[in-house]
């Protein structure tokens, strides 16, 4: 069944009349079942850790919408606390961790070795998903990339601008650097397992790569992505990768050589015509709508919709937000710009 689902078709490079379609935080906030659901569980961790709750926020979406994937359902900083992190979440404003600035923080982290014993839930939500969704759709594991998850760590939370994180590259590289190869080691095994349990694609998310400037992307952003692909090709040959180095610009161009990523993930800050001429010419891209169109809806979502279909309709294309739907989205326009995208291609037979 594999080879007929068209994601995968997609990530294989096949041009397809209508583009396969999922959302970046697709099992959300915005849903009124994944509030139900989250309030069960108690907490976004518990939430995250209980695999059969987990697998059903999952699956949510599916049933409400019939998008192409699903993506597992857990956050990118399960690493950081499978690591020794502490890790916590404050209502309305995100996570917290323990920070690490020194030698002797870097010194308290645990072995790459022991992580499974925290993430196994994960691995088991993954096995639920393999048995549970429909035929015809594509189950993506994912991980948050080495640099991302290392700005998090660092700061002890988000920050606007990855102040702490730059600071400490420059003041301390030793210790930076080895951060980054601890999370980089992490996120291989972590990935891997995922694969293991049913995963068919896995995503991996650099949501801050685009404060990388200069030497730094390529050493920090690129060449960890490059590290963790090439392991999990030696180990699951057939499994593709989708890399999202977010806000990269004109790095986009050539990622997928550079790294050995399958497609790249594009955020709305780019032309689709720019990125259809310039990325997509090494194969599969994904994206890359406004996420902001999921709450103001109306003509401009139908209009930029079809401008991106249209766009990369010469390629393999996997139709999706730019970043993750937020939680004031109308869950009506995701159904808007589902019809839409389907709508457009019919309009051009």
């Amino acid at each position: 069944m594999a080879e007929q689902k068209i994601l995968l078709r997609a990530l294989a490079g096949e041009t397809q009349a209508v583009p396969p379609i999922w959302m970046m935080r697709q099992a959300g906030r915005y849903l009124p079942e994944y509030k139900a659901t989250r309030a069960q569980a108690g907490d976004f961790l518990s939430l995250c850790y209980n695999p059969d709750l987990a697998a059903e926020v999952t699956l949510q979406p599916i049933r409400r919408y019939g998008f192409d994937a699903a993506i597992l359902f857990a956050d990118i900083l399960l690493i950081p606390q499978a690591l020794g992190a502490d890790l916590w979440f404050v209502t309305g404003e995100g996570p917290r961790l323990s920070t690490l600035t020194s030698q002797a923080d870097f010194d308290k982290l645990g072995s790459v070795d022991n992580i499974h014993e925290t993430l196994n839930p994960i691995y088991e939500t993954v096995k639920i998903l393999s048995r549970e969704l429909p035929s015809e759709t594509t189950l993506i594991g994912f991980a948050g990339a080495p640099w991302t998850v290392a700005t998090y760590m660092i700061a002890g939370r988000g920050t606007p601008d990855q102040g702490p994180a730059h600071a400490l590259m420059q003041e301390n590289p030793a210790v930076f650097e080895a951060l980054l190869a601890r999370i980089t080691a992490a996120t291989i095994e972590y990935l891997s397992m995922q694969i293991d349990a049913g995963a068919e694609v896995v995503k991996i998310f650099d949501s801050w790569a685009g404060s990388l400037k200069g030497d730094t992307f390529q050493k920090y952003a690129l060449e960890p992505c490059r590290q963790i692909a090439a392991a999990l090709k030696e180990r699951h040959p057939d499994v593709p990768i989708i890399g999202f180095p977010r806000e990269a610009g004109e790095k986009y161009v050539g990622f997928a050589k550079a790294t050995g990523v399958d497609c790249v993930a594009l955020d709305n800050s780019v032309d689709p015509e720019w990125a259809a001429a310039h990325v997509q010419v090494d194969g599969c891209v994904q994206g890359n709508l406004a996420s902001r169109h999921m709450v103001t809806g109306g003509q401009e979502l139908v209009d930029d919709t079809r401008r991106i279909v249209r766009a990369f309709g010469k390629g393999a294309h996997i139709f999706n937000l730019g970043h993750g739907i937020t939680p004031d989205a109308d869950p009506d326009n995701v159904q808007l710009m589902i019809d839409t995208v389907r709508e457009t291609v019919a309009a051009a037979e």
